[in-house]
């Protein structure tokens, strides 16, 4: 650089450039780069005298420069892009891309140069443009004045330069001759997919790689079509990993599988992409309107499962918007137009023509070493490998199981009775019943079945039957090799869900179950995965397929998944008792870990087991579907169990349907769907009547009140509730008519009846406190926390809110948790804390948003608080402080509201005041005595 040029000095903006691959076009071109080089040289210092930057240093295709001006270096920037379009270039594949970075700092010259980090954050920047494109730090932007002439910077968010700890804002400039779209920068933020990470290598298939990428590519649905265990899930994983960067909106795995009703399948996909249900709308409308604008590629695995809900999800997304591409792995065609069906060819079983060994030998190789310690099978052996390959047809799942079993066997061995077994397989194929149950799982009987006007060849169609009936071969053998202890052992397990502790295989087995689970897990049947509480065990799902099949044909199914619905009722039973056996408060975190089996349960209750028995499950469950924001899920498990009734014809005692009514009404309530709530509510009732159970029935009348409330009928409400108090007090079970003493001491808040309130609640404390199945909520301290805030009074508010939100994520209370949130928010604001109370107030909505909780009574109250807190903070900082509550987790928040500070102890709070009233002495009187109910 000559020592003439001036170098600014101060605030200095400096620009890198460089040309995107510019080592590919160099090859490329040949001896043509040099003068391409050249004239892109000539272009960007002809622009750069114009603007009066200095030329720092200039190094193959890439420029150093500073500029005074932040304008001025943004003006440089797009001329010389402008200039770079438009120029005439040998031909179009010669034209150079160019990517641009710039970053404002002080700096200061000294010899000629610039020794300062704002230097390398400019190369940082332009290192994560791509070519054509020009991105600027938040420090050019906010000098920048003004912008080139019809120019804008688009902010694309906050992302981690390389080398850097903390985050920069980065903007592209936006403008009349410059490209729009690009994808994501390159920056080193975690891209945007959730693909599985995977534990082995992957092994060949790059020919079925490259064309099922281009396939994708010219295609928006692409169905990836095979056997189960022909390698479908890892080919398409394998593929998205490579596809990340070119979907700036993501690439996101969503497993069908775990879908356990057709009407969760947009719930799946909607959850994945973190999107929250919105009350009265259809999930799928949500999903539609999130992708329509977006390029994202969905991977939607093993759609078997759901075929017919997958088709309908898919023809919605597609049609919504044309950035959404779809790579779907099912063993049967979704049937949709536009939709390419690729089927998974084998791998590859003969050498290549370079004489490296095929795809299958590799795989096989691989795993063996794997299972052997190490220890590469011996060269002599060659041969045999590849007789195995051969008779498991290249299957992937085939050989990983193959290869287990040479732990214990050679491969001539091994290669041997795989003959027998294929002989067997052979000679029973001409059972076609047999070959069609084989072919298509039960699950999977809502997909349209092929008929004889199919236009698929009859050769086709006997082919795809028998690479299946190869994959039964592998299967199959290692079934026959089994005594008869591990395989029933095997057979009844596949009757759950997901895995399971050595506890619950010896009560399915009811015997010792070490040796027959041994066996299995030697033989890859079952996984043994190790925990921190021990080893759980679990099938893979193609294997869980075929033992399921095993025991229908054993004719053990009924029994077998009956004893499943026991063991589930009393997993679910147990989660409400002690060590000791007696009740304990119950926490919903208890129920957690059981959701799987218990839905699988319900599953058999409404397809072929006992209604009544899937009724009492459906009830365990009551407060953990609300509180999980699953009360939908719950109402369609309620109306699949109502058709199995029908059905069956199966007699349900009366007290029991009033039970199942009443919480269908609750859940609708949550649901906001109270025409529903209502009706099932009278259902209720009148079937509580006809049973004569007094406490059921003064539950399910207090439940009423509920439904009235969600419909805005307060006063009529309230008359409903001081009628069940006083007809439970009559009966003799107060107890059961709790939730209308706290729903009557509600609207007692809400009209202002705070005396009234307070000694209501203050009664119903040990009524709640003897209620293992309540207490955990602690209901009566929310009321007596509200009519505390109501009072003015502080002191109360404080603790009673705090022991309620305690005890309410203690026990798993998300979506209660919610309403106590807002009550401390509203304490924050009146206790001189209000950006406190703002950031709470966000974080509680946000996280009722995600449950799809109805707002319930307290609605109005809280909006009436945000708004007088908006008055007192301005708009501007009342929605930063909302909006950083809105990014906390529940968690969180609830870590903030719990380190509220204490308020003083005011020698004039209404806690030392004269005890006029009744109610007043009994919060008090509970005070002492609250942290040992909590625990």
């Amino acid at each position: 650089m000559s020592s003439r040029i001036h170098l600014p000095s101060g605030w200095v903006t400096f620009v890198f450039t460089d040309i995107e691959g510019s080592t590919r076009l160099a090859q490329l071109l040949g001896p043509g780069y040099r003068p391409v080089l050249a004239e892109h040289r000539r272009l960007l210092r002809r622009t750069i005298a114009a603007t009066e930057g200095a030329e720092l240093l200039t190094e193959g295709d890439s420029f150093f420069l500073a500029f005074g001006d932040a304008g001025a270096a943004l003006t440089a920037c797009l001329t010389a892009q402008r200039a770079l379009r438009e120029h005439e270039w040998p031909t179009p594949e010669a034209a150079p891309r160019v990517r641009m970075g710039l970053h404002t700092g002080w700096a200061e010259p000294r010899d000629g140069e610039y020794a300062s980090p704002e230097v390398h954050r400019a190369a940082r920047v332009a290192a994560a443009a791509h070519g054509g494109q020009v991105l600027c730090s938040a420090a050019t932007a906010q000098h920048a004045d003004p912008l080139p002439a019809g120019a804008s910077l688009l902010d694309l968010g906050l992302h981690r330069l390389r080398g850097f700890d903390d985050r920069e804002r980065l903007f592209q400039l936006v403008a009349a001759g410059l490209e729009l779209q690009f994808p994501r920068p390159r920056t080193v933020d975690v891209e945007a997919h959730n693909l599985p990470v995977q534990v082995t290598s992957f092994i060949g298939r790059q020919a079925e790689r490259a064309e099922l990428r281009q396939l994708v590519a010219r295609h928006r649905l692409v169905t990836v079509l095979g056997a189960g265990g022909g390698g479908k899930t890892r080919l398409a994983v394998e593929l998205a990993t490579d596809l990340v960067e070119e979907y700036p909106d993501g690439v996101w795995f969503v497993d069908i599988a775990s879908v356990t009703d057709p009407g969760l399948v947009a719930f799946a996909i909607a959850a994945v992409l973190g999107l929250r249900p919105e009350p009265g709308r259809p999930m799928v409308d949500t999903l539609v309107e999130y992708a329509a604008n977006r390029r994202m590629l969905i991977v939607l695995d093993t759609c078997d499962a759901q075929p017919a809900a997958c088709a309908d999800v898919v023809t919605r997304l597609l049609a919504g918007g044309g950035g959404v591409r779809v790579l779907a792995t099912t063993r049967e065609p979704l049937a949709l137009p536009g939709e390419v069906v690729w089927r998974i060819p084998p791998l590859s079983v003969d050498p290549s023509p370079d004489g490296t060994e095929s795809d299958a030998v590799a795989l096989l190789l691989d795993r063996t070493a794997a299972a052997r310690g190490g220890r590469q099978p011996d060269p002599a052996e060659s041969a045999d490998l590849r007789r195995v390959v051969r008779r498991l047809d290249g299957l992937p799942l085939a050989i990983e199981l193959a290869a287990a079993r040479l732990r214990v066997l050679s491969v001539g061995q091994l290669a041997e009775r795989l003959d027998d077994v294929l002989g067997t397989l052979d000679a029973g194929r001409d059972d076609p019943p047999q070959s069609s149950a084989a072919e298509v799982p039960a699950v999977g009987r809502g997909a349209r079945a092929a008929t004889a006007d199919d236009d698929q060849p009859e050769r086709s169609a006997r082919t795809a039957i028998e690479r299946h009936l190869t994959m039964q071969a592998t299967v199959t053998w290692s079934y026959r090799t089994l005594g008869p202890r591990a395989a029933r052992l095997l057979r009844w397990l596949a009757v759950f869900a997901g895995p399971v502790d050595l506890d619950t295989v010896e009560w399915l087995l009811g015997d010792d179950p070490l040796d027959p689970l041994s066996v299995l897990v030697d033989k890859s049947l079952v996984l043994a995965e190790p925990h921190a509480s021990g080893y759980t065990y679990r099938m893979l799902d193609p294997i869980r397929a075929y033992a399921a099949r095993r025991l229908v044909e054993a004719g053990e199914e009924q029994d077998a998944r009956n004893r499943h619905v026991a063991w589930s009722a009393h997993a679910l039973e147990q989660a409400h008792l002690g060590a000791d056996g007696q009740p304990v408060t119950l926490s919903l975190y208890a129920l957690d870990p059981l959701a799987g089996e218990l839905r699988a349960a319900l599953r058999w209750c409404a397809t072929g087991g006992s209604a009544r028995i899937g009724l009492r499950l459906a009830g365990g469950l009551e407060q953990w579907w609300r509180e999980r924001g699953l009360a939908r899920e719950g109402r369609l498990w309620l109306f699949r169990l109502y058709s199995r009734i029908a059905e069956t014809g199966e007699v349900i005692p009366e007290g029991e349907l009033a039970a199942a009514y009443h919480l269908h009404s609750l859940h609708a309530g949550a649901d906001g769907e109270y025409a529903e709530e209502l009706r099932y509510s009278q259902r209720a009732e009148a079937a509580a009547r006809q049973a004569g159970d007094v406490g059921l029935l003064a539950r399910v009348l207090a439940g009423r009140a509920a439904a009235l409330v969600d419909m805005g009928q307060f006063a009529e409400a309230e008359r409903i509730c001081r009628e069940v108090i006083d007809w439970a007090h009559d009966q003799g079970v107060e107890s059961e008519a709790l939730f209308a003493v706290c729903r009557l001491a509600e609207l007692l808040w809400l009209r202002g009846a705070l005396d009234e309130a307070a000694e209501l609640l203050g009664a119903a404390r040990p009524v709640e406190a003897a209620r293992p199945v309540e207490r955990g909520r602690r209901s009566v301290d929310m009321l007596l926390g509200m009519v505390a805030l109501a009072r003015g009074d502080l002191v109360a508010a404080h603790e009673h809110l705090l022991a309620a939100l305690r005890s309410r994520m203690n026990h798993g209370f998300h979506g209660r948790a919610c309403d106590t949130l807002n009550a401390i928010a509203v304490r924050c604001a009146v206790g001189g804390a209000p950006l406190t109370a703002a950031r709470l107030f966000g974080a509680a909505q946000a996280t009722r948003a995600s449950l799809r909780s109805t707002p319930g009574i307290y609605d109005a109250y809280w909006t009436q608080q945000q708004v007088a807190l908006r008055r007192v903070l301005g708009d501007a900082t009342f929605d930063e402080a909302y909006g950083e509550g809105a990014e906390f987790g529940l968690d969180e928040a609830v870590a903030l509201a719990l380190g509220v500070e204490h308020p003083d102890l005011a020698a004039d709070s209404a806690r030392f005041a004269g005890r006029a009233g009744a109610g007043v002495p009994r919060q008090s009187a509970g005070a002492a005595d609250r942290h040992s109910e909590h625990a």
